[in-house]
């Protein structure tokens, strides 16, 4: 395994690949970032074979290298986990773009395929916490705004903090938001009384906005632990409907990670905060962060294909 791009000739075209644990992302691109080729399958790397990586790579993307020989492909997310094609070891905080093409893994010296490293940093208290996927996505999101610093917010099943200074990722939090969700929504007692599936997003936020503000309202006082209970208590005093008892449990757990995420940052005002997430999500968290008295931002569509044309850039692997 090598850190060494395998030809000292730039190529014309990148293939970015966006290959996490449930899906793949592809979009074929000239150096300009213009778009020749884009796709997506249900490509996980979890319905994946040990070793069927290869197979899939061709199956989705021979056609596109035959027909565009010069590109460089550049591989991140769960791919390049311990469990995915390659692993590609995780970089330590501080690292920005410069560190992030210097770590690119190149696995075959006849084949111009890397793969992007992670990143690792650790707490006060000596935990480690680790992303792999979202560094990209933070990386796109400072070329799109032409940024150096400020706080960015990745929500999802393990949401992610991230402090970014000098144009480095500095340091980070994970909180598993989305995880404790769907283990409440769907294995604890408070399930009991919910509806069996939730509303499409786009019905959901306009109709029960106000169940998931109150969530997040209640969980700006902590005791979470105790609070939680009272999903289930107030559905069976009438002060809570069966549909708005997931949203008011939603709110409860983002209003929960701000307001942990704004003692780990040590502020209650961290200026604007950055949001790199759908825009369902996004509509969420600008709410839930009106709650604290925040801004919450829109970063960038397509976060993580821009950054990894960002760092392609910054290894001189496009000409």
């Amino acid at each position: 395994m090598t850190t060494t791009f395998p030809t000292t000739t730039a190529a014309r075209h990148l293939l970015a690949l966006d290959w996490g644990t449930s899906s793949l992302r592809a979009r074929l691109m000239l150096a300009d970032g213009t778009v020749l080729r884009e796709a997506s399958s249900a490509d996980g790397i979890l319905s994946v074979p040990a070793q069927g990586f290869e197979t899939v790579f061709e199956q989705r993307f021979g056609d596109w290298l035959r027909e565009f020989p010069d590109t460089v492909v550049l591989a991140a997310g769960m791919v390049g986990s311990r469990q995915g094609w390659v692993e590609a070891p995780y970089l330590a905080c501080p690292a920005g773009f410069g560190e992030m093409a210097a770590g690119l893994v190149w696995p075959m010296p006849d084949r111009r395929l890397a793969f992007v490293p992670g990143l690792s940093t650790t707490h006060d208290d000596g935990a480690p916490d680790v992303m792999r996927g979202e560094e990209v996505q933070i990386f796109g999101a400072l070329d799109a705004l032409g940024a150096d610093e400020g706080v960015f917010v990745l929500p999802g099943t393990h949401s992610k903090w991230a402090h970014v200074a000098q144009h480095q990722v500095r340091r980070f939090h994970t909180f598993m938001t989305g995880e404790l969700y769907a283990l409440l929504r769907r294995q604890s007692i408070l399930a009991r009384a919910m509806p069996a599936d939730d509303t499409a997003p786009a019905v959901a936020w306009p109709a029960q906005r106000e169940a998931f503000l109150a969530g997040v309202q209640a969980a700006r006082d902590g005791v979470l632990l105790h609070k939680l209970f009272s999903v289930r208590a107030r559905g069976l005093f009438g002060q809570l409907s069966a549909d708005a008892q997931p949203d008011y449990l939603s709110g409860m757990l983002v209003g929960e990670e701000i307001l942990e995420a704004l003692s780990l940052l040590g502020t209650r005002d961290p200026g604007p905060i950055h949001l790199v997430c759908n825009a369902d999500l996004c509509d969420r968290y600008r709410g839930a962060l009106a709650v604290f008295g925040l801004q919450g931002v829109p970063a960038v569509d397509h976060a993580s294909f821009r950054g990894l044309l960002a760092i392609a850039h910054a290894r001189a692997l496009l000409a």
